[in-house]
């Protein structure tokens, strides 16, 4: 696990309104001076699956070019961040809500809040990924990072960010309040070894993550059938048999066996259980058929992780992996009408 350096952004208070200096007026409508701390946390194990997985001296500048590739996601540079105070009251409606370009580490922004208790919700680098929008986060329990509703669609572009914290604004008392912001989406490479083979055709897709973060309680929804993730190709600048397939999405769900995870400090450990996620390989072979390879992942791909998994092409465009938490299914002269879906 590695924490990468801390983004701040310090937003300090205006002063109060001259009318609320009036003694016998009402002061709950009276905004104080305060100070809210935003702390961007990159939480990831993107070095160690790196140095684990590509050691070789052939293999350290594929690590630089992936590392390259996914530097706009696993990030601690935040481009837009959105800002919204909800009333913890009623049905949570939306009080107050600013939107800012930082293009930069640290920002200071000048807020006027009334006293009162607050849900406050923080989302980073929306803006610059074309499939994720913000919805219904007019109230605080219906506030979501939503991805588009497709059957395939492309991988996500930015580190995805969010935080939620109670807040009570208190009359004439100096506060300051500590914001942490944490990835919520996540990315897998498949590297394959080509053996020699033509890889002109071959196409990579990954499925079975969520397609909806609720940013108030921090959990995920997952559709009767997962969306179909295309990857984008990532060639080893030392080896050209080499080439890693990385996609980027929102988690994989969780084992629903209690057994299946360990309990341990490092959050992307996990013991193999049932299959959750898979990568869906298609390998053209030279007399036209094409043969299909599922490989079912039996280890959760969590917010803020980078996975790779090994592999390599067999003689009939299989792939194959030594990887003993990946199930490999096969489908020779595969088309388009016949499909095996591996449950998720």
């Amino acid at each position: 696990m590695t924490s990468v350096k801390h983004l701040f952004c310090i937003l300090c208070g205006c002063l109060a309104l001259g009318s609320c200096s009036v003694i016998d007026d009402d002061l709950s409508a009276c905004a104080n001076d305060y100070e809210l701390d935003y702390e961007l946390r990159l939480v990831t194990n993107m070095n160690t699956e790196l140095k684990t997985q590509l050691n070789t001296e052939t293999e350290l500048k594929l690590a630089n070019t992936l590392r390259n590739h996914l530097s706009g996601v696993f990030t601690d540079f935040a481009h837009d961040v959105d800002l919204s105070f909800y009333d913890t009251q009623g049905d949570s409606l939306r009080l107050q809500h600013d939107e800012h370009i930082m293009n930069a580490n640290q920002a200071s922004y000048a807020l006027n809040l009334p006293k009162r208790q607050y849900m406050h919700l923080a989302v980073a680098n929306i803006v610059d990924d074309p499939l994720i929008d913000l919805v219904n986060d007019e109230r605080c329990h219906t506030s979501h990072l939503q991805q588009h509703d497709r059957d395939t669609i492309d991988s996500h572009t930015t580190g995805l960010y969010t935080a939620r914290q109670p807040m009570e604004v208190l009359e004439g008392v100096d506060q300051n309040f500590n914001v942490h912001l944490y990835m919520a989406n996540c990315a897998a490479t498949l590297l394959i070894d080509t053996k020699g083979h033509n890889a002109e055709g071959l196409k990579v897709y990954t499925t079975g993550f969520a397609t909806q973060f609720n940013i108030c309680d921090s959990t995920y929804r997952f559709p009767e059938k997962s969306p179909v993730v295309r990857t984008n190709k990532v060639v080893n600048p030392d080896d050209e048999n080499e080439i890693g397939y990385c996609s980027v999405s929102f988690p994989s769900r969780e084992p629903q066996s209690t057994r299946a995870i360990i309990e341990t400090e490092e959050p992307f450990v996990c013991q193999p259980g049932e299959p959750l996620w898979e990568f869906q390989v298609y390998v053209p072979q030279s007399e036209g058929s094409i043969t299909k390879t599922v490989l079912s992942v039996k280890t959760p791909l969590r917010a803020g992780q980078f996975k790779i998994i090994k592999c390599w092409i067999g003689d009939d465009g299989e792939i194959i992996t030594g990887d003993s938490t990946v199930g490999v299914s096969v489908t020779l002269n595969w088309n388009d009408g016949y499909n095996h879906d591996i449950p998720l």
